[in-house]
């Protein structure tokens, strides 16, 4: 039966843990720190460790270290209320097994057990803890406590320190470069540089001479020797942005660039050799490039080695808030405002927008309320007109618990606020087309929470 250690300081966590791990065939060992966790690995076999984070003697990353420094085999998965960005990905490049936030879904748990478990007798005799250390950059802008962005640390947390070459997909906004930023940030190249070449900017005839630089004399204004972006990015990081917009003599090149790793400057004859980590982004669809002849399929598999897939802002929602903040406390200090909240009206905006533009376009309208806005308090008309487009919610279903009262000032306050927001907050244009006078309008608004 395999064993289980469960490390929490909560004794009601780990007696609720131990039943359901008993129930699930488990043998459970329970410790209540960070030490007695190490102490008890140090003396018993285990084929799994369920460690919370956050503990007072010693904390889940630092035991995770410990057990990193002593090579011993098992496997950890880490647990936390409190999912920030570098605490995920510091678990996962420490060697953490996986990383669960809590409250966590009792079966998506078991499923992690298991796979751990099932690890661990494949891998007797191998060591399974990865090497490294956590990078001590901090994380800017990269944000989100939504089960879709956990995933994504873990994959950076897992891949940054090695030299894998990295694929970023997503749409436009999504924050590929922030990621590749991150990646670089937490390898062991941190403090080499990373360069950025973002394809879809450079003309054809001088992306060459962007990537790989020219010899004097090479063309018409070569007055001197120039180093491309590879050169400069040596023992660093290269970030090709937009690689889908490449021409497919470019990609050629490319692929040398990536199988050989040296290539000529234009205009020269000298092989320039380089050591360099290539990550590498676009918002197309390559394997439908590759089928359409436009995207070379060799060099699709020489940048798909490893592929972190950014969701849409729309597919985490529950960030949005959070990101909202964050941008809100930026350009308050960037534009020298105190700024201290949204009104509930301006964050229901937020909260109920498409953003087709992502994160970017968030920021973006973040960044412009901050601009506008003449008080402590964003309001809904400092924000952009454009976010005035999000239509009315469906009516909930009869039986949803709901009275017809609440049902019915819920959809009024709705259509109040869309005629607001499409008259520009203008309060007396907005009466006029509800057939209300300003009065009874101000009132409603105050009702509602609009004001």
């Amino acid at each position: 039966m395999p064993r289980i250690l469960v490390v929490d300081d909560e004794e009601s966590v780990r007696q609720f843990l131990q039943e359901v791990l008993e129930d699930a065939g488990y043998t459970v060992v329970l410790a209540s720190g960070g030490l007695s966790a190490v102490s008890e690995t140090a003396g018993g076999e285990f084929d799994a460790v369920l460690m919370d984070n956050r503990m007072p003697d010693l904390d889940g990353l630092a035991a995770l270290d410990e057990l990193r420094r002593r090579n011993l085999e098992v496997p950890v998965v880490l647990m936390t209320a409190y999912g920030t960005t570098r605490t995920a990905i510091n678990a996962m490049q420490q060697g953490a097994f996986d990383y669960i936030t809590k409250p966590f879904n009792l079966e998506e748990l078991l499923s992690i057990l298991e796979k751990a478990v099932r690890r661990k007798k494949m891998s007797r005799g191998e060591g399974s803890l990865a090497n490294g250390s956590p990078g001590d950059q901090p994380v800017e802008d990269l944000m989100g406590s939504s089960a879709v962005m956990q995933e994504v640390y873990k994959r950076i947390g897992k891949v940054a320190d090695s030299p894998a070459t990295v694929l970023l997909l997503g749409e436009s906004g999504t924050g590929k470069g922030l990621v590749a930023r991150t990646i670089h940030r937490h390898s062991s190249r941190r403090d080499r540089p990373f360069v950025k070449i973002n394809c879809a900017t450079i003309p054809d005839n001088l992306i060459e001479s962007e990537l790989f630089g020219y010899e004097r004399g090479a063309f018409t204004g070569a007055a001197r020797q120039k180093q491309g972006k590879f050169e400069v990015a040596n023992q660093g990081t290269v970030f090709i942005d937009e690689v889908g917009e490449l021409s497919p003599a470019m990609q050629v090149k490319l692929l040398r660039v990536l199988q050989e790793r040296d290539f000529e400057r234009v205009g020269g004859t000298e092989t320039v050799s380089v050591d360099v980590r290539v990550i590498a982004a676009t918002n197309r669809d390559l394997e439908l490039c590759v089928r359409e002849g436009t995207f070379r399929e060799d060099l699709f598999f020489r940048l798909n080695v490893v592929t972190i897939k950014l969701p849409p802002l729309r597919e985490r929602a529950e960030d949005i808030r959070e990101l909202a903040e964050h941008f809100l406390v930026k350009y308050s200090r960037e534009f020298g405002k105190k700024i201290t909240s949204f009104s509930p009206a301006a964050m229901d905006i937020l909260l109920n927008f498409d953003w087709p533009g992502n994160v970017r376009e968030l920021e973006n309208a973040c960044e412009r309320a901050v601009v506008m806005a003449s008080g402590p308090v964003i309001l809904p008309e400092d924000l952009p007109l454009s976010l005035s487009t999000m239509i009315l919610p469906d009516i909930p279903a009869i039986g949803s618990g709901r009275s017809l009262k609440e049902i019915v000032a819920d959809v009024e306050r709705q259509v109040i606020l869309k005629v607001l927001r499409e008259n520009n907050w203008h309060r007396g244009a907005a009466a006029q087309a509800l057939g209300l006078n300003r009065r009874s309008l101000y009132a409603k608004m105050k009702e509602y929470g609009l004001i």
